[in-house]
Protein backbone atom coordinates (compact mmCIF):
# COMPACT_ATOMS: atom_id res chain seq x y z
CA UNK A 1 0.00 0.00 0.00
CA UNK A 2 1.58 3.55 -1.34
CA UNK A 3 1.17 6.04 1.76
CA UNK A 4 2.48 9.09 0.03
CA UNK A 5 4.47 9.91 -3.16
CA UNK A 6 5.90 13.58 -3.32
CA UNK A 7 6.21 14.51 -7.02
CA UNK A 8 8.17 16.82 -5.74
CA UNK A 9 10.66 15.23 -4.14
CA UNK A 10 10.84 12.11 -6.10
CA UNK A 11 10.31 10.11 -2.25
CA UNK A 12 7.89 7.32 -2.43
CA UNK A 13 6.88 5.88 1.40
CA UNK A 14 5.42 2.52 1.62
CA UNK A 15 3.45 0.62 4.54
CA UNK A 16 5.92 -2.58 5.50
CA UNK A 17 4.97 -3.08 9.17
CA UNK A 18 7.65 -4.57 11.20
CA UNK A 19 5.60 -3.74 14.64
CA UNK A 20 1.72 -3.76 14.31
CA UNK A 21 0.86 -3.09 17.92
CA UNK A 22 -1.36 -0.10 18.80
CA UNK A 23 -1.11 0.81 15.18
CA UNK A 24 -2.54 4.10 14.31
CA UNK A 25 -4.26 5.29 10.59
CA UNK A 26 -2.97 7.92 8.84
CA UNK A 27 -5.75 9.77 9.59
CA UNK A 28 -7.73 9.83 12.79
CA UNK A 29 -10.27 11.38 15.09
CA UNK A 30 -8.68 12.44 18.49
CA UNK A 31 -11.54 15.21 20.72
CA UNK A 32 -13.38 17.03 18.27
CA UNK A 33 -10.58 17.46 15.36
CA UNK A 34 -8.62 14.72 12.99
CA UNK A 35 -5.08 14.15 13.52
CA UNK A 36 -2.84 13.11 10.44
CA UNK A 37 0.87 12.07 9.75
CA UNK A 38 2.29 14.42 7.67
CA UNK A 39 3.94 12.78 5.14
CA UNK A 40 4.57 16.03 2.87
CA UNK A 41 6.74 17.16 5.84
CA UNK A 42 8.28 13.83 6.25
CA UNK A 43 9.07 13.37 2.32
CA UNK A 44 10.71 16.80 2.57
CA UNK A 45 12.92 16.20 5.43
CA UNK A 46 13.99 12.46 3.71
CA UNK A 47 14.83 14.00 0.49
CA UNK A 48 17.01 16.86 2.18
CA UNK A 49 18.34 13.82 4.21
CA UNK A 50 18.85 11.95 0.69
CA UNK A 51 20.33 14.67 -0.99
CA UNK A 52 23.12 15.25 1.53
CA UNK A 53 24.08 11.93 1.46
CA UNK A 54 24.26 11.43 -2.01
CA UNK A 55 28.34 12.96 -1.79
CA UNK A 56 30.46 11.06 0.40
CA UNK A 57 30.30 12.68 3.48
CA UNK A 58 32.21 13.21 6.97
CA UNK A 59 29.46 13.14 9.63
CA UNK A 60 29.18 14.61 13.44
CA UNK A 61 26.93 14.76 15.93
CA UNK A 62 27.05 17.67 18.50
CA UNK A 63 27.68 16.79 22.06
CA UNK A 64 27.42 18.43 25.43
CA UNK A 65 25.35 16.44 27.49
CA UNK A 66 25.67 17.79 31.22
CA UNK A 67 27.85 20.70 29.77
CA UNK A 68 30.68 18.06 29.79
CA UNK A 69 32.61 19.93 26.71
CA UNK A 70 32.00 23.15 28.56
CA UNK A 71 28.90 26.34 28.82
CA UNK A 72 29.42 27.81 25.64
CA UNK A 73 29.96 31.61 25.48
CA UNK A 74 27.02 33.81 25.14
CA UNK A 75 25.65 34.39 21.71
CA UNK A 76 24.37 37.13 20.21
CA UNK A 77 20.73 38.03 20.75
CA UNK A 78 20.14 36.08 23.80
CA UNK A 79 17.70 37.21 26.59
CA UNK A 80 17.24 35.05 30.14
CA UNK A 81 14.61 32.19 30.44
CA UNK A 82 13.76 32.85 34.21
CA UNK A 83 11.77 29.75 34.09
CA UNK A 84 14.88 27.80 33.39
CA UNK A 85 17.61 29.33 34.64
CA UNK A 86 19.06 29.78 31.42
CA UNK A 87 20.44 32.09 28.44
CA UNK A 88 18.47 31.27 25.27
CA UNK A 89 19.35 32.35 21.52
CA UNK A 90 16.94 34.17 19.38
CA UNK A 91 16.07 30.77 17.74
CA UNK A 92 14.40 29.49 21.69
CA UNK A 93 17.35 27.41 21.91
CA UNK A 94 18.93 26.82 25.68
CA UNK A 95 22.90 27.39 26.37
CA UNK A 96 22.38 24.62 28.90
CA UNK A 97 23.96 21.06 27.30
CA UNK A 98 24.12 23.50 23.91
CA UNK A 99 27.06 24.16 21.46
CA UNK A 100 28.19 27.58 20.05
CA UNK A 101 27.48 27.62 16.60
CA UNK A 102 29.74 30.80 14.93
CA UNK A 103 29.67 32.37 11.63
CA UNK A 104 32.46 31.41 9.53
CA UNK A 105 33.71 35.34 9.22
CA UNK A 106 32.99 36.13 13.48
CA UNK A 107 34.85 33.98 15.52
CA UNK A 108 34.50 35.93 18.51
CA UNK A 109 30.97 35.55 19.48
CA UNK A 110 28.59 32.80 18.62
CA UNK A 111 25.91 33.42 16.05
CA UNK A 112 23.37 31.26 17.80
CA UNK A 113 23.53 27.46 19.53
CA UNK A 114 22.86 24.41 18.12
CA UNK A 115 21.53 21.28 20.49
CA UNK A 116 23.19 18.25 21.44
CA UNK A 117 22.73 15.29 19.61
CA UNK A 118 22.28 17.25 16.25
CA UNK A 119 23.38 15.82 12.91
CA UNK A 120 26.01 18.53 11.16
CA UNK A 121 27.80 17.16 8.19
CA UNK A 122 31.46 18.04 8.58
CA UNK A 123 33.42 20.24 5.75
CA UNK A 124 36.81 20.55 6.63
CA UNK A 125 39.05 21.55 9.53
CA UNK A 126 40.29 25.36 10.48
CA UNK A 127 42.55 25.30 13.55
CA UNK A 128 40.20 24.26 16.61
CA UNK A 129 37.30 25.07 14.64
CA UNK A 130 35.14 22.49 12.14
CA UNK A 131 33.54 24.38 9.51
CA UNK A 132 30.13 22.26 9.08
CA UNK A 133 26.74 22.14 7.82
CA UNK A 134 23.54 21.60 9.89
CA UNK A 135 20.84 19.87 8.31
CA UNK A 136 18.14 21.69 9.89
CA UNK A 137 19.52 25.01 9.80
CA UNK A 138 20.47 27.30 6.65
CA UNK A 139 23.93 28.36 6.02
CA UNK A 140 27.26 27.37 6.90
CA UNK A 141 29.05 27.44 10.65
CA UNK A 142 32.18 26.89 12.64
CA UNK A 143 31.82 24.93 14.93
CA UNK A 144 34.68 24.07 18.10
CA UNK A 145 36.10 20.77 17.84
CA UNK A 146 36.09 20.12 20.89
CA UNK A 147 31.94 20.02 20.82
CA UNK A 148 31.69 17.21 17.81
CA UNK A 149 32.24 14.32 18.03
CA UNK A 150 32.95 12.04 14.64
CA UNK A 151 30.91 9.40 14.14
CA UNK A 152 33.14 6.65 12.26
CA UNK A 153 32.05 3.94 9.97
CA UNK A 154 34.18 1.49 8.46
CA UNK A 155 32.93 1.53 4.71
CA UNK A 156 30.97 4.31 2.82
CA UNK A 157 27.25 4.28 4.98
CA UNK A 158 23.72 6.21 5.03
CA UNK A 159 21.47 7.03 7.25
CA UNK A 160 18.83 4.57 6.43
CA UNK A 161 16.49 4.38 9.94
CA UNK A 162 14.68 7.77 10.91
CA UNK A 163 12.00 8.07 13.89
CA UNK A 164 9.99 11.24 13.29
CA UNK A 165 8.19 12.23 16.36
CA UNK A 166 5.03 14.68 16.15
CA UNK A 167 4.80 16.73 18.99
CA UNK A 168 1.95 18.37 18.02
CA UNK A 169 -0.34 15.76 17.09
CA UNK A 170 1.34 13.09 19.75
CA UNK A 171 2.33 10.42 17.42
CA UNK A 172 5.55 8.67 16.10
CA UNK A 173 6.17 6.49 12.84
CA UNK A 174 10.09 4.66 11.94
CA UNK A 175 10.59 4.15 8.57
CA UNK A 176 13.89 2.83 6.79
CA UNK A 177 15.22 2.90 3.50
CA UNK A 178 15.33 -0.08 1.06
CA UNK A 179 16.49 0.18 -1.63
CA UNK A 180 15.48 3.41 -3.45
CA UNK A 181 12.22 3.77 -1.55
CA UNK A 182 10.89 4.70 2.22
CA UNK A 183 9.50 1.58 3.86
CA UNK A 184 7.14 3.09 7.18
CA UNK A 185 7.88 0.09 9.85
CA UNK A 186 5.27 1.48 12.87
CA UNK A 187 3.14 4.01 13.50
CA UNK A 188 2.18 4.82 17.03
CA UNK A 189 0.89 6.67 20.15
CA UNK A 190 3.16 9.23 22.07
CA UNK A 191 3.57 11.75 24.68
CA UNK A 192 5.89 14.72 24.43
CA UNK A 193 7.32 16.90 26.44
CA UNK A 194 5.36 19.94 28.14
CA UNK A 195 5.98 23.69 29.29
CA UNK A 196 5.53 23.27 32.56
CA UNK A 197 8.77 24.85 34.46
CA UNK A 198 10.64 24.04 36.40
CA UNK A 199 11.13 20.59 35.82
CA UNK A 200 8.86 20.00 32.49
CA UNK A 201 9.77 20.84 29.18
CA UNK A 202 8.61 20.82 25.17
CA UNK A 203 10.73 18.38 23.34
CA UNK A 204 12.91 20.06 21.19
CA UNK A 205 12.47 20.28 17.38
CA UNK A 206 15.59 18.81 15.23
CA UNK A 207 16.94 16.14 13.81
CA UNK A 208 19.02 14.16 15.89
CA UNK A 209 21.42 11.46 16.02
CA UNK A 210 20.80 8.54 18.59
CA UNK A 211 23.46 8.27 20.80
CA UNK A 212 22.90 6.20 23.69
CA UNK A 213 20.37 3.46 24.68
CA UNK A 214 19.66 1.83 28.22
CA UNK A 215 17.64 -1.34 28.98
CA UNK A 216 16.29 0.23 31.95
CA UNK A 217 16.03 3.84 32.59
CA UNK A 218 16.01 5.20 36.03
CA UNK A 219 14.38 8.59 36.82
CA UNK A 220 14.78 10.94 40.09
CA UNK A 221 11.35 12.68 41.65
CA UNK A 222 11.24 16.30 40.78
CA UNK A 223 13.87 18.92 42.81
CA UNK A 224 15.29 15.61 44.95
CA UNK A 225 17.64 12.59 44.67
CA UNK A 226 15.41 10.03 44.94
CA UNK A 227 14.53 7.52 42.04
CA UNK A 228 10.83 7.81 41.57
CA UNK A 229 10.92 5.10 39.61
CA UNK A 230 12.03 3.63 36.12
CA UNK A 231 11.33 3.65 31.97
CA UNK A 232 12.44 0.26 30.30
CA UNK A 233 14.13 0.54 26.68
CA UNK A 234 15.23 4.43 26.53
CA UNK A 235 16.83 5.68 23.12
CA UNK A 236 19.17 9.03 24.15
CA UNK A 237 18.62 11.75 21.24
CA UNK A 238 19.60 14.98 22.71
CA UNK A 239 20.44 16.42 26.16
CA UNK A 240 17.99 14.66 28.49
CA UNK A 241 15.78 13.53 25.80
CA UNK A 242 14.89 9.89 25.75
CA UNK A 243 12.68 7.72 23.80
CA UNK A 244 11.03 5.46 26.04
CA UNK A 245 8.41 2.96 27.28
CA UNK A 246 5.85 3.91 29.57
CA UNK A 247 7.04 4.86 33.50
CA UNK A 248 6.97 2.37 36.19
CA UNK A 249 6.67 4.02 39.86
CA UNK A 250 8.08 2.51 42.80
CA UNK A 251 7.26 0.46 44.47
CA UNK A 252 6.01 -0.94 41.66
CA UNK A 253 7.88 -3.44 39.73
CA UNK A 254 5.70 -4.67 37.01
CA UNK A 255 6.58 -3.81 33.58
CA UNK A 256 3.85 -0.73 31.99
CA UNK A 257 2.96 -1.95 28.70
CA UNK A 258 0.21 1.58 27.92
CA UNK A 259 -1.44 4.23 29.53
CA UNK A 260 -4.01 6.25 28.57
CA UNK A 261 -2.10 9.04 28.23
CA UNK A 262 -0.32 8.08 25.11
CA UNK A 263 -1.84 10.10 21.97
CA UNK A 264 -3.52 12.74 23.82
CA UNK A 265 -1.86 15.93 24.79
CA UNK A 266 2.04 16.56 25.60
CA UNK A 267 2.79 15.74 29.28
CA UNK A 268 6.50 14.27 29.96
CA UNK A 269 9.58 16.10 31.18
CA UNK A 270 10.85 16.30 27.79
CA UNK A 271 11.17 12.34 26.69
CA UNK A 272 9.28 10.57 24.13
CA UNK A 273 7.10 8.75 25.73
CA UNK A 274 6.21 5.29 23.89
CA UNK A 275 4.12 1.79 24.34
CA UNK A 276 6.95 0.00 26.36
CA UNK A 277 6.82 -2.97 23.53
CA UNK A 278 7.32 -0.05 20.67
CA UNK A 279 10.27 1.34 22.49
CA UNK A 280 11.34 -2.06 22.61
CA UNK A 281 11.22 -2.32 19.11
CA UNK A 282 13.04 1.16 18.49
CA UNK A 283 15.46 0.07 21.12
CA UNK A 284 16.44 -3.70 19.16
CA UNK A 285 16.15 -1.95 15.00
CA UNK A 286 17.96 1.21 15.08
CA UNK A 287 21.68 1.13 16.12
CA UNK A 288 23.29 3.93 17.88
CA UNK A 289 24.72 6.13 16.12
CA UNK A 290 23.60 4.82 13.02
CA UNK A 291 20.17 6.32 13.48
CA UNK A 292 17.84 9.41 13.34
CA UNK A 293 14.94 11.02 15.34
CA UNK A 294 13.46 13.76 14.05
CA UNK A 295 10.78 15.97 16.22
CA UNK A 296 8.30 17.83 14.00
CA UNK A 297 5.33 19.44 14.37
Amino acid sequence: MVCYTSMCTGIEIRKELLYDRHTLPDAYIYENTVRCFQWHIITGLLERLDHFQRQPAVWGVLQNRYNANGRPPVARNTFPDTDFDEITDAYGVPDSQSVPLYAPNDLIVPERYGRDGTLVKMLGQDGCFCYAEVLTMPGYWKIPLVYIKRIEFESPFLFTKVVFVDRCRQHVTALEKVRDRWLVRSMNPATTGIHRPPYRRETPLGMFVLQEKKERMYYLEDGSDRIEGFALYANRFTAGGYLHGVAVEVPQTEVVEFCSGLGTIPESHMCVRNATSHAKFIYDWAPVEESLICVIE
